[in-house]
């Protein structure tokens, strides 16, 4: 029998990241970096108008291109299955429902052949009026059934109007959310092989869940999943964005299968705003009404958002309200306006990252009109339960993260704003949240008679370091040594596993891996004999387990702090230093998530002063479409960000104890430095991002 001995200190250990030398050195290989012998490569066209239908498609002077393989249009490329997303139905018919949608795909032996070919193809349209603009009172608007999420549009509890028109005390404000964009790192590529009689597809793609982009494509091509492979064993980054199969996947595998090829499909960034989705804007109209001393008594958050015309996704953005204080009469609602734009979808913390924007800065004038430390603000209106459904919180450690927070952030000491100079120097905090989420997985678990042991699922790491954690999980359950374990995940061949998405991806998985290798780790117990030669293995499912909903409500939470710098000259925010403090179960790795706390309030930094796009009303697309015009942060954007959290112990989560962590710490983080500016300046601006036009807008009013 193998030895079995005390577990190290896995969970919680700074164990760094298993492939980051290959990922440094360049051994890591990525979608695109996959080429297979006799590989073509496609780029797509995209439509240039706004919304209507291609009436002509002349491919001649594409084909005349040397090396060009052919020209796939709506007028014959091959017909596709059933699905319940439209923005995969590419090149079935010849409508345009927005700017960017695909209308042809080039295909030659060389990348810059398929691009000139692209460039080359002459498409005739017939065009019919559009709308890309949303306002909160559009004629089209209206109340769906669900949010994003199943979350219901609409909830209401108590009498709000009336406990409004009551309140001694009120805020009624406007906030605004511009679109933003997803820009991963790695862009959106895949590279599709058939077999030699096209019965089986394999693909290699940049994908948040290969399991669901083969469930897609074995519809599409009217497979079964067996007959279908899809790999992403590195991707490099996603945000969202990557979470459900996008065109450029559909693409290279329709092209292979009819030119007999493997082809890769990469996609460049500006085609991103318009094909991958994006985090739609937010119009919000809070109303909070509360007593003198504080205490809420009233609370309304309606929003507006758009959605496309050929697929609905309204963003949550006010669900956190439900969650977050309490409030005896709540009332939440969604509205949406569907238009002639890209279909929005996920992005970092989708809803809760507009959404408490809007509220936590809402919460702030609240406190400057009391006269409240805006920290003691939200102590005294702390729920016991939550407001929304009533049941007890798991765990809620909002306060500790406030008062810890404040104290690290040195609170009390920099309530005062100052001048320095040019410079106007304030400071800000803000509350955040988000829910915890799991979703049924597999995975499998062999003990080798070498001494190592080996976990299989298939997993995703979109560089967040899912595979050491898992290794850390593994080895806990195990009692063995970290470097005693591997880990194989991002493979449709290994046990089915739920897509990295929703903070979700570690407990989920960690859940599988832990009950794995508990399993292996009792069998092993009971063999007394040398392992055979193909080792001993055990295997969990978690589908029960997960599907399970404990009579509790489960969320992470954290505090934001932000201190700025505003130039009166120039009309310059700079950030000068970010803490955060969050209470989100048991931490698995500290190094790897000090890393996704940090990137995630750089993000939210990024959300508040520099990161915008803009729906032009006349040409129906985003002007922004690449990183030369939209900003996000840059290493010298980026101020000292410290990111802490408090040891919390939550019994109901799963075997680890643990929370999702990659998207709270965006959560929050833009309405600390909008509050800060407040603080700062004495003007509230209710408009993201704070570029210098507005604050010296707002100043000149100020002053």
């Amino acid at each position: 029998m193998p030895t079995l001995p005390d577990s190290p200190s896995a969970l919680g250990s700074p164990a760094r990241r298993r492939e980051g030398r290959e990922k440094v050195t360049g051994a890591a290989r990525y979608a695109a970096e996959h080429t297979p012998p006799d590989c073509a490569y496609a780029w797509p066209v995209p439509a240039t108008i706004a919304r209507g239908r291609v009436i002509s498609v002349d491919t001649a002077p594409a084909t005349a291109v040397p090396g060009v393989i052919g020209v796939l249009t709506p007028y014959d490329a091959p017909r596709l299955g059933a699905t319940d997303d439209p923005t995969l139905h590419l090149l079935q018919d010849p409508r345009v429902p927005h700017r960017g949608w695909y209308v042809a795909l080039a295909v030659a032996d060389t990348l810059e052949g398929a691009r000139d070919a692209a460039s080359a193809v002459r498409v005739g349209y017939e065009s019919d009026p559009h709308d890309v603009t949303l306002s909160a009172d559009h004629q089209r608007v209206y109340t769906p059934e669900e949010a994003n999420g199943g979350h219901p549009a609409h909830r209401e509890q108590g009498d709000a109007d009336a406990e409004l028109a009551a309140a001694p005390v009120r805020v009624d404000c406007v906030y605004a959310v511009g679109p933003l964009h997803n820009h991963p790192m790695e862009p959106h590529a895949a590279v599709a092989d058939w077999d030699g009689g096209r019965r089986h597809l394999t693909v290699h793609d940049s994908s948040q869940g290969s399991g669901l982009v083969r469930s897609v494509l074995a519809a599409l091509f009217k497979l079964t999943e067996d007959q279908v492979t899809v790999v992403s064993e590195h991707v490099g980054g996603g945000f969202g964005s990557k979470g459900t199969p996008r065109p450029h996947v559909v693409l290279a595998a329709m092209a292979s299968r009819h030119y007999g090829r493997p082809v890769k499909l990469a996609l460049p960034r500006a085609h991103l705003p318009a094909t991958v989705g994006h985090r739609a804007p937010t119009l919000h109209h809070i109303r909070l009404g509360a007593r003198t001393d504080g205490t809420l008594t009233a609370l309304t958050h309606e929003i507006t958002t758009h959605t496309s015309r050929i697929r609905e996704f309204v963003e949550q953005a006010a669900v956190p309200a439900r969650v977050m204080y309490a409030v005896p009469a709540l009332r939440t609602t969604h509205r949406v306006v569907a238009l002639d734009v890209p279909t929005p979808s996920w992005m970092r913390a989708p809803g809760e990252a507009p959404g408490m924007y809007a509220l936590e800065s809402a919460m702030d004038e609240l406190a400057g009109i009391l006269g409240i430390d805006p920290i003691e603000l939200r102590v005294r209106n702390e729920p016991r339960t939550e407001p929304d459904s009533g049941l007890p919180f798991s765990s809620r450690h909002l306060v500790e993260c406030l008062r810890e927070g404040a104290e690290r952030f040195g609170w009390a000491r920099c309530r005062e704003p100052r001048r320095e100079g040019p410079y106007l120097i304030g400071s800000g905090v803000a509350a955040a949240t988000y829910p915890v989420l799991v979703a049924p997985s597999t995975a499998r678990a062999h003990a080798r008679p070498d001494g190592g042991y080996l976990v299989e699922i298939n997993a995703t790491d979109i560089g967040t370091g899912a595979r050491t954690v898992l290794a850390q999980v593994a080895a806990d359950a195990l009692r063995v040594p970290l470097d005693s374990v591997s880990v194989a995940i991002g493979h449709t061949g290994l046990p089915a596993a739920s897509l990295a998405g929703g903070s979700c991806g570690t407990a989920s998985w960690g859940w599988a891996v832990h009950d794995a290798c508990t399993a292996l780790t009792a069998r092993l117990e009971r063999h007394h004999e040398p392992l055979p030669a193909r080792g001993l293995s055990a295997s969990a499912d978690t589908t029960q387990s997960a599907k399970q909903k404990p009579p509790y409500s489960r969320h992470a939470f954290g505090a934001h702090f932000a201190e700025v710098r505003v130039d009166t000259v120039t009309g310059e925010v700079r950030v000068r230093r970010m803490l955060g403090v969050f209470a989100a179960g048991r931490i698995l790795n500290a190094l790897t998530a000090r890393s996704q706390f940090k990137g995630a309030m750089v993000m939210g930094l990024g959300m508040a002063l520099t990161e915008h796009s803009t729906m032009d009303a006349v040409f129906g697309d985003f002007t922004e479409s690449d990183l030369a015009a939209y900003h996000v942060p840059a290493h010298a954007d980026v101020p000292a960000i410290e990111a802490h959290w408090i040891d919390e112990h939550d019994k109901h989560l799963n075997p680890m104890g643990s929370k999702g962590i990659g998207e709270i710490g965006i959560v929050g983080t833009a309405a600390a430095i909008g509050n800060a500016f407040s603080h700062a300046t004495g003007h509230r601006l209710r408009e993201l991002p704070l570029t210098p036009d507005r604050v010296l807008s707002a100043l000149g009013r100020a002053h």
